[in-house]
């Protein structure tokens, strides 16, 4: 019999885990990607010897990547290896204060007790409750789809009942961890995990407590070669299973009838198909793949999540004091949020996260005694802002927060320079207006209105990746295909 056939819409993360997935399901799987690469935002560059992955730079819970590629019989072993660090983050304050976070969660409450005061068992019982809040409730509405009545016959979801506090949804994340810590340098560390999908601690739910658990409780790992390694592990098991590639190649519509799918064109060429899976931005899938502008206009009364403008540094010294992942933050962190959300442009002290691949393999991922810089700062999405004078002032204050707090000049140490903001973010990878993670989570009902894993009005069509549940973000998009083919499995029951 002839395999039925499906085609994905994007190669990035949750596209190549779904091309997977339904491969595994018994489909013919066609993958057209409007780019020259998979990845999407997880692509890779290099120069003069300085290798510098391009988008997500934290790596948790490869136990996803393992049990994917088991799926279709293969290890994530014979691709690339990797190591637990056995440091989450640097962390630096203004008043010198410095905070190396151990993944070990008793040696972290202790340097944390000594750095700021607050006492060890404050911090234990904030990650122990970090942890039961993932556990019972957050992994429910991670593994399984939000908008299908069947959920609520999951047996996990009455533990997560059980589990569920009002205050996780009325009361903000910020407010929470204000109750949680005395210190107020452990309330911003806190708080800066409604960053991880492009929110704000000040207005989002309480519920995003749980985050920190998969850095503090799991751990955060390094894959050998980088970032990258994921995005060519999984593009070249898809090849090596059947997954045809189309690159260079953007679909320019989908097609349907009678309220199913029946395929999708491209190159101006009609390719039939009874699955379609959209990774593309979920606002752009409506406009302009199914031509349907009021729908396209409801996704936008969500807010978006932030963006990112990110300095790609070849530095020729190497920084002993830093780590894999490091923080500099700004003294008025709510100020920040409210240039973010509110003012649409950046702070003018702004929170500086630099990530250096070369701590964990120096001589390879940059040159010998020299380190590459992922330095990223949240921004706002593009609105129509002056970016280019954005990016020149808010590299002027990067250079001079960091000369202030590294204790010596860097511009003069930068080789090599690239940059990408907003306006790259949304051409490069189609996410509407350069946002990160498509919609914050700056409601507290935020994880239910974000958009279904399938489609409510066209049977056969289906949506991954972080502007749909259950979010952005290497993890997520990962549980997206998850859900969704899980939902193409019972669909073709039926």
């Amino acid at each position: 019999m002839q395999p039925r056939k499906a085609v994905v819409i994007g190669s990035g993360i949750a596209g190549l885990a779904a091309s997977i997935r339904l491969v595994a399901q018994g489909y013919e799987v066609h993958v057209y990607e409007k780019s020259d690469k998979p990845g999407g935002k997880l692509g890779f560059f290099s120069e003069k010897g300085y290798q510098f992955d391009t988008g997500p730079s934290l790596f948790t819970q490869p136990h996803q990547l393992e049990a994917l590629l088991a799926l279709v019989g293969e290890k994530l072993s014979d691709y690339f290896t990797y190591q637990k660090m056995p440091v989450s983050c640097h962390y630096f304050y203004e008043d010198g204060t410095f905070i190396e976070a151990s993944a070990d969660p008793d040696l972290f409450a202790k340097e944390a007790h000594i750095k700021t005061g607050e006492p060890v068992s404050s911090i234990k019982n904030y990650l122990a409750a970090s942890e039961k809040l993932y556990t019972r409730i957050g992994q429910v509405f991670l593994n399984h789809s939000l908008h299908k009545f069947s959920t609520l016959f999951k047996i996990p979801l009455l533990s997560a009942l059980g589990a569920f506090k009002l205050p996780y949804v009325t009361r903000s994340m910020h407010k929470h961890n204000e109750r949680s810590f005395s210190s107020k340098k452990l309330v911003q560390l806190f708080n800066r995990y409604a960053t991880y999908n492009g929110s704000n601690p000040y207005v989002a739910p309480s519920m995003l407590t749980l985050i920190a658990h998969l850095e503090h409780n799991e751990g955060s790992f390094y894959p050998s070669g980088g970032m990258i390694s994921i995005t060519n592990t999984l593009a070249a098991v898809a090849k090596k299973i059947g997954v045809q590639f189309y690159f260079n190649s953007p679909v320019q519509k989908i097609t349907t009838q009678h309220n199913k799918v029946t395929g999708v064109v491209v190159n101006d060429e009609a390719v039939a198909a009874g699955v379609v899976v959209s990774n593309a931005d979920v606002y752009f899938t409506y406009l302009n793949l199914l031509a349907e502008p009021s729908k396209a206009q409801q996704i936008l009364k969500q807010e978006r999540s932030s963006s990112a403008l990110i300095f790609y540094w070849g530095i020729k010294k190497e920084f002993p004091q830093l780590s894999l992942h490091n923080i500099f933050f700004t003294e008025n962190y709510e100020a920040e949020f409210t240039h973010l959300f509110d003012v649409k442009i950046p702070f003018n002290d702004p929170t500086v996260y630099i990530n250096i691949t070369s701590v964990c393999e120096p001589g390879i991922q940059a040159p010998a005694g020299k380190q590459n810089w992922f330095v990223m700062v949240n921004v706002p999405a593009n609105t129509g802002q002056d970016w280019a004078s954005i990016t020149a002032a808010v590299k002027k204050e990067v250079l001079a927060k960091l000369e202030r707090m590294l204790g010596e000049p860097i511009e003069p140490l930068i080789e090599t320079e690239k940059i990408l903001d907003p306006l790259l973010i949304e051409a490069n990878t189609a996410s509407y207006q350069g946002s990160l993670y498509g919609t914050s989570s700056n409601a507290p009902m935020a994880a239910f209105l974000r958009h279904p894993n399938f489609s409510k009005q066209y049977q056969g069509l289906y949506f991954v990746g972080g502007s749909v549940h259950p979010g952005g973000g290497i993890p997520l998009c990962l549980k997206s295909a998850e859900i969704m083919s899980n939902l193409v499995a019972k669909d073709r029951r039926l």
